[in-house]
């Protein structure tokens, strides 16, 4: 028997046609899952999708959503449940950087632009997910499993990163509330505090940055997308179950550095 067969359920990953959403995505189809991504760029989308097609008879689609936008949240939904007719797991992935200014520097539009991506965009993801989980509960299929991606920058300090740090922090205390809230339903909730990952949005900081977090990261080196899968799958499967309200750093052990 597998141990970590996950035909027949459902997962949907917000941000998953790059960086660690596509990581994710890659070992959710590898042990059968449906995959629903949702996000903003059409052309990444697509050229996900045949990435993730390409490893096993699983079904994957592409949803555009802003995850900014209720009403694209909304309709993502919708759509998924169409397409699939549930949904068990949820990534909420998707994030950006943040404005990069420092406290004295920063604005409003930097500040509200970060936090309604980072914050709002799960917290609206999660809205969406838990209506329809909770109903399936109540007929009988409890269940459900919450991810979230938040960051070691939500426990440590990081020069000109207010924005993004206080973002993550907030889904730090999305999980513990929504963990709390929805085991009633058999439904969990945990939060992955990433650290330094190669990805789109490490691609944009000073080379230095790279080189000063893996000094500082006592494995000495960036985290390995191939460890995503596995790490995706876990959270995913029954294994997790008696798992909630965590926020767990997977960082090569730079929180302890």
């Amino acid at each position: 028997m597998d141990l970590f067969d996950l035909s027949g359920r459902v997962a949907v990953i917000t941000g998953g046609n790059g960086g660690l959403g596509l990581g994710m995505a890659r070992g959710l189809v590898k042990s059968g899952a449906n995959v629903a991504i949702w996000a903003r760029n059409e052309a990444k989308n697509a050229k996900a999708l045949l990435e993730v097609r390409s490893f096993g008879t699983a079904e994957a689609v592409a949803i555009p959503c802003d995850v900014a936008e209720e009403a694209d949240v909304e309709a993502a939904m919708a759509k998924t449940l169409e397409i699939f007719g549930r949904v068990d797991v949820c990534f909420a992935n998707a994030g950006i950087s943040g404005a990069g200014t420092a406290i004295p520097d920063m604005t409003v539009e930097g500040w509200d632009r970060t936090l309604a991506v980072n914050a709002r965009g799960p917290a609206l993801t999660y809205k969406y997910v838990t209506r329809h989980m909770i109903e399936r509960a109540r007929n009988g299929d409890p269940g459900g499993k919450l991810i979230v991606t938040s960051s070691g920058q939500s426990i440590m300090g990081v020069n000109r990163s207010s924005d993004y740090a206080a973002s993550k922090a907030a889904v730090n205390g999305l999980t513990r509330g929504a963990a709390f809230e929805l085991a009633r339903y058999q439904i969990t909730a945990n939060a992955l505090l990433f650290g330094y990952y190669e990805t789109d949005i490490t691609a944009k900081a000073d080379p230095k940055f790279a080189a000063w977090m893996e000094k500082r990261i006592p494995l000495r080196r960036p985290g390995d997308h191939e460890g995503l899968e596995g790490l995706a799958v876990f959270f995913a499967s029954p294994h997790s179950d008696y798992i909630t309200g965590q926020c767990l750093p997977v960082d090569g052990g730079l929180c302890i550095s």
